[in-house]
């Protein structure tokens, strides 16, 4: 038995009605899901921090959560985890002309430009009804990720600056106009969409220079996650919590834990 079954076994063993685990054999898709989203951001954070062992952590728990879903659909004589696999195997393998065909291509913007006629192609074969450009993109993404999507679809179609100048020149019109807004007493609904046409001119920016926005700011958190820890721990080897310690003096220690970090 390799690895792989062995875990299909398991799945089995507890999803079995008599002698499986009470918690699992109660779930459904629905249930699981949220579990799913927890796996797929432990495994961005992983990532983030270059922790292999922690990486490999958690690409198990995901594949667990691949192979649940698999489970829960073979009962109901929909699939099974071989599907998947095959499904998948088949999806590459068509999608990738240019490795496994003799339709060769040379950058990766000629890659995305075949894998989009691709996908459309078996939209059309699958009998669906041509969508709007924008309309495959799903909304459940977080926003980042969602708003690179959109600039990248719309770029396909020449939707798109050809350099960053404008984009760095957007970014300067929507600051401006949320210190507009600002200025006269916006309301809250004003001021969050200025905020949002802000936030998706800097995804504009992370995209035309290749930057992936959604990691750019997980890092931001993470930088500032350890920054204030820094903080903390220094005024806790001065008897003091933050709630004792002025603003000067945590800027102060922010500043340090830059020095330290070896940061400008």
């Amino acid at each position: 038995m390799n690895n792989v079954d062995e875990l299909l076994g398991i799945m089995d063993t507890l999803r079995d009605p008599d002698r499986g685990c009470p918690w699992d054999r109660v779930q459904t898709n629905a249930t699981i899901l949220p579990h799913t989203l927890e796996e797929v951001y432990e495994l961005a954070e992983a990532i983030g921090n270059a922790n292999s062992s922690a990486i490999k952590d958690e690409l198990g728990d995901l594949l667990f959560q691949i192979v649940f879903y698999s489970k829960l659909a073979s009962e109901a004589g929909q699939f099974n985890f071989t599907d998947v696999v095959s499904n998948i195997s088949e999806k590459l393998k068509r999608r990738h002309p240019h490795v496994f065909g003799e339709n060769k291509l040379h950058t990766p913007g000629q890659v995305s430009l075949s894998w989009e006629k691709i996908k459309a192609a078996e939209r059309q074969s699958a009998g669906q009804v041509k969508q709007g450009l924008l309309d495959n993109i799903s909304n459940a993404l977080p926003a980042l990720i969602t708003a690179a999507k959109l600039q990248n679809k719309a770029a396909t179609v020449g939707f798109d600056w050809d350099h960053v100048d404008p984009v760095i020149d957007k970014i300067r019109e929507e600051l401006a106009e949320i210190c507009e807004a600002l200025d006269e007493g916006a309301d809250k609904d004003k001021l969050s969409e200025e905020i949002g046409d802000l936030l998706f001119a800097c995804v504009n920016l992370a995209r035309h220079t290749e930057v992936n926005a959604e990691t750019a700011l997980m890092s931001a958190n993470r930088k500032f996650r350890e920054r204030f820890a820094y903080i903390e721990s220094q005024l806790a080897l001065q008897g003091k919590t933050t709630e004792q310690a002025s603003l000067d003096e945590m800027e102060a220690l922010w500043q340090k834990a830059k020095s330290v970090r070896g940061e400008v």
